[in-house]
């Protein structure tokens, strides 16, 4: 493994049974099968010259991430789901599978993969941004006069509305196994950035919560949404102005929200200031549970191997190069 002396900044995501991390060149995916082996996804880096352009612009780099994120991560889901399914076929159901999907595997099964992935982005952030405002309208329209004060309710609401989904998420067996991997993803990373030597004894000491979690930047994108639209150049006469205004500004809320994710965790080893990555660091209580040592097995293996191939593309030097590897055969 590459030394560890100086930690580069990593993400992650849970899929099912497993977890994915995304290195400098290439995404890898660990998912623990049925038989107890752990099979991997390896996916290639290759962002457009114009995306990584993208990447480096306040407030614009937010969504493009948002967005790349969700295309990605929805292939490794993908392969976790379809692992789960495989597992649960018979032999000869399986030969079946997997000649059906040998035959037909294209460029195309890919694409639509990432693009239901990002519609599915879009579509979620469009009910949690609207259905609020709805809600606030139909229940507090002539309560008062104060717009900032309905934006401010309003925001409540989003926040009760999604602490319930995730409450509700949360106790499904399937979800909670997720949340798991969730933790076990954050304690890797946090175990990394200390120098420790990644084992299960030693990650296990490391909390499930972090700061740069995709949850942390949800309960932002509330919190900054509410100061957004209270700003008095965004007055709405009718609720069909109040739902335009805040579609129209959704962009400006991510970006925002974005770069504030970013600030909160350049600003948490300041004893003051790390108060303000904490909103995030509540939700994650719901987000994330306690791994077991398999599951944090499982996250570490990812890692690994995510860093392994990471440093074997430095060293050629061939980047764009897809990595050959055996992979499971449901790979994506």
């Amino acid at each position: 493994m590459p030394d560890q002396s100086a930690p580069k900044i990593y993400g992650g995501q849970a899929v099912i049974e497993g977890v994915m991390f995304g290195g400098k060149h290439v995404n890898v995916t660990a998912v623990r099968r049925k038989s107890g082996e752990i099979t991997f996804l390896e996916v290639p880096k290759q962002d457009k010259d114009w995306v990584k352009k993208l990447r480096k612009i306040p407030l614009i780099r937010g969504l493009v991430s948002i967005i790349d994120s969700s295309a990605k991560g929805s292939k490794h889901l993908n392969y976790s789901a379809e692992a789960m399914a495989d597992d649960e076929m018979e032999p000869e159901e399986r030969a079946k599978q997997k000649e059906k999907e040998e035959s037909g595997f294209s460029l195309t099964m890919l694409v639509g993969v990432a693009i239901a992935g990002v519609l599915s982005f879009i579509v979620g952030k469009l009910i949690f941004t609207l259905v609020p405002a709805l809600i606030e309208q139909y229940l507090f329209q002539h309560a008062f006069a104060n717009q900032a004060l309905h934006t401010l309710v309003e925001g409540v609401i989003k926040i009760v509305l999604l602490l319930t989904y995730l409450w509700i998420l949360s106790q499904t067996p399937v979800i909670k196994r997720l949340f798991q991997y969730h933790g076990a993803e954050h304690k890797v990373i946090s175990a990394y950035e200390a120098g420790e030597e990644l084992t299960p004894q030693n990650v296990q000491k490391y909390s499930r919560l972090h700061y740069r979690c995709g949850s942390s930047f949800i309960i932002l994108t509330v919190i900054v949404g509410v100061v957004i639209y209270s700003l008095p150049i965004f007055h709405w006469d009718s609720v069909w102005e109040r739902m335009y205004i805040r579609v129209l500004l959704l962009p400006l809320v991510i970006g925002v929200s974005f770069e504030m994710l970013r600030v909160t965790n350049a600003l948490r080893d300041i004893p003051l200031l790390r108060y303000l990555g904490y909103p995030g660091l509540w939700l994650q209580l719901l987000t994330t549970k306690e791994p077991s040592n398999d599951q944090v097995e499982v996250s570490i293996a990812s890692f690994n191997r995510m860093r392994e191939l990471d440093a074997r593309l430095e060293k050629i030097n061939v980047v764009n190069t897809p990595v050959s590897s055996t992979l499971d055969p449901l790979k994506g």
